[in-house]
């Protein structure tokens, strides 16, 4: 399983999972797009390089977050899939982000912003799992 979504009772909450960071990161990103794209295959027809930093993982993982949101609301790119590389010390990442025009597709969804609400990065027996909430 990449991603599952929890019950919340005004904001999207989901857990990515991964064998490692990178991996997990991808299936947070594959976790909003699903939530965005309401489940609608997204075509990757063009594609985006994203670079953010944090002063931790999580900063990290909120900015990478946001920065989907932000080329769907700024630069009308609906994203469908994310190849990231993060640093060796967690604090930064490049991705390759694979999407399409978003006015190509009708009745996508809208996410805020990502929050730090009940935001963990855990060790589990599998590898990682990533908790986030989405402000919707």
């Amino acid at each position: 399983m990449k991603f599952k979504f929890l019950d919340h009772t005004a904001d999207i909450k989901f857990r990515a999972f991964g064998k490692n960071l990178n991996e997990a990161f991808d299936n947070s990103a594959l976790a909003i797009i699903d939530y965005i794209s309401r489940g609608e295959k997204i075509k990757e027809k063009k594609k985006k390089r994203i670079r953010v930093k944090g002063i931790d993982e999580k900063a990290l993982l909120y900015n990478f977050l946001d920065e989907i949101i932000y080329l769907l609301d700024a630069k009308n790119f609906v994203v469908s899939r994310v190849k990231t590389k993060l640093s060796k010390d967690g604090k930064s990442l490049t991705a390759e982000a694979f999407g399409d025009d978003s006015s190509k597709y009708e009745d996508l969804d809208h996410i805020k912003a990502a929050t730090y609400a009940e935001m963990e990065i855990k060790k589990v027996p599998s590898g990682l799992r990533i908790q986030a909430v989405m402000d919707v």
